[in-house]
């Protein structure tokens, strides 16, 4: 995990996945007087029968066996052991779902219903309703990850008001704009925000304001991922949109697809989303294939012909 950490420069929720990844691992060959170091390929093989037989997903499977692959690798160059017990044990076949999304019209739906909420908010009420009102403008504006939006440094601000610094995956760094529409909610929140924290004394428990945009009292000092998507459900159950569909990341979906959909090239999406890898980005090409294929479907007069028996 250090190696993980300082080297390549993985997230804490990266960490996270891999720890339990290894965990499993551990614990089912424990169960066969064996450790993690010491492993077979036979038991790996087990391992991934063990969790077809679960039913557990294609995608956790390749996430787990990937995380043994890095960890056996990680052991050889540390001169730990001398062969790879992953490297014949093949991960499972999937094609690449496609991300899921919002129609633009339920965006504006979201988006109007966190208004009308900020409209209908009173007292304490308020401030909350205009931390979700603007967490959404932002989200749909620049489509950072959840994890970097709920961990924004108020010093992010500094600079030109119209764009945002972000720090994103491995520590790098990337300026995004955001619209005029974002701006008016972030200037909304922030005066209510400083309000707030005069009034109740909203600090970082030393007596000094919260460095974080979006301060919380628990644990991180500031909004927690989950506590967002939570807050989205609710928000989405109101402006009567399935809860199931609707998350920080769907979101993010939404951002990419609508900016590809109405004909951005796919290198500015890259750098706006901060992937590394163009390859990761090319997903929302389909959903634009898919997006002109409705378009004809809907419009096209020979469609049309078909549909009404013209």
């Amino acid at each position: 995990m250090d190696m993980l950490s300082a080297e390549r420069g993985a997230s804490a929720n990266t960490l996270d996945a891999y720890s339990r990844d290894l965990a499993h691992f551990a614990h089912f060959v424990n169960a066969r007087d064996r450790i993690l170091e010491t492993a077979l390929a036979e038991d790996i093989v087990n391992f991934v029968g063990q969790m077809v037989e679960e039913g557990l997903a294609a995608s956790s499977r390749a996430r787990r066996l990937s995380a043994l692959k890095q960890f056996y690798r990680f052991l050889i160059a540390d001169g730990i052991r001398s062969d790879d017990p992953s490297g014949m044990v093949g991960g499972p076949k999937r094609e690449a779902p496609l991300p899921k999304t919002l129609s633009v019209d339920e965006v504006d739906r979201l988006l109007e219903t966190a208004r009308r909420r900020v409209e209908g908010a009173r007292d304490g009420q308020r401030s909350k309703a205009l931390r979700l009102y603007c967490l959404l403008e932002i989200l749909y504006a620049t489509g950072m990850r959840v994890s970097e939006l709920v961990a924004l440094p108020r010093s992010a601000l500094i600079g030109d008001e119209r764009t945002l610094t972000i720090e994103g995956k491995g520590g790098r760094q990337r300026v995004v704009p955001i619209n005029p529409a974002a701006q008016e909610a972030l200037a909304l929140y922030l005066q209510e925000r400083d309000a707030a924290a005069s009034r109740d004394g909203h600090t970082n428990g030393s007596g000094n304001e919260s460095r974080w945009l979006f301060p919380s009292w628990g644990q991180r000092g500031h909004l927690t991922r989950q506590r967002l998507a939570q807050e989205l459900k609710v928000l989405a159950k109101d402006a009567d949109i399935e809860p199931s569909r609707v998350s920080p990341h769907v979101l993010r979906h939404a951002f990419a697809s609508h900016l590809i959909e109405r004909g951005a090239d796919l290198r500015s999406v890259q750098k706006l989303l901060g992937h590394a890898d163009i390859a990761t980005t090319q997903v929302y090409t389909h959903l634009r294939e898919g997006h002109l294929r409705r378009v004809v479907h809907e419009h096209h007069p020979l469609s049309t012909r078909a549909r009404t028996g013209t």
